[in-house]
């Protein structure tokens, strides 16, 4: 079976719970797209060249545990942007998506780019304030730095040049700024348990 699920969103939305949630239950692969552009971010830090840094990426890079810091977020972003970036990192992803078994991806350009033909997209989102406030309990910090910090991100990638942030068309809107997480994955497994019947 090929079966692809894609779940796009701005930053601490959900995409990624969801995303997890929605493969365990229906047995499909999962990829958090944004772990690649994460690890580019991180080595492009370390002086390493973003495009090499993509055209290289193994398991191991992807595997980092400074990956979820709000730096690697930050880097991420400013990675993203480059055309030769997203080129390199695109075959991959498509590859995945389209792999026996099906498979869920998470990120910001997946149902509008990378997989314009999968069978359910969904397209999370929330509040600026409520994504913040997610993301200050994950990392602490100044909680009006990681608000200015997330709506940042935010303007960044709704104007990139290349594929910039916005639902699919036909994408599913989720928008969880009010909902527990138990109902914003059962909101996201209705329609893939329509698909898949």
């Amino acid at each position: 079976m090929i079966f692809t699920i894609t779940v796009d969103g701005p930053a601490a939305a959900g995409k990624g719970t969801i995303s997890r949630a929605l493969a365990a239950r229906f047995g499909l692969a999962h990829l958090d797209t944004g772990l690649l552009y994460r690890a580019v971010g991180a080595k492009a830090a370390e002086g390493m060249d973003p495009v090499a840094a993509a055209e290289g990426l193994t398991a191991a890079d992807l595997a980092r545990d400074d990956l979820r810091s709000l730096a690697a977020g930050q880097a991420a972003s400013r990675v993203a942007v480059l055309p030769e970036v997203r080129r390199a990192l695109v075959e991959f992803q498509r590859r995945f998506a389209r792999r026996e078994g099906g498979a869920v991806l998470d990120g910001r350009d997946i149902g509008t780019v990378i997989c314009p033909e999968a069978e359910v997209k969904l397209f999370v989102t929330a509040s600026p304030e409520v994504r913040a406030h997610r993301r200050w309990l994950e990392v602490g910090g100044d909680a009006a730095q990681v608000l200015a910090e997330v709506r940042e991100r935010d303007e960044r990638d709704m104007n990139r040049a290349a594929a910039p942030l916005r639902p699919a068309a036909d994408a599913i809107i989720i928008d969880t700024s009010g909902l527990e997480i138990a109902e914003a994955i059962a909101r996201a497994a209705e329609p893939v348990a329509r698909r898949i019947g």
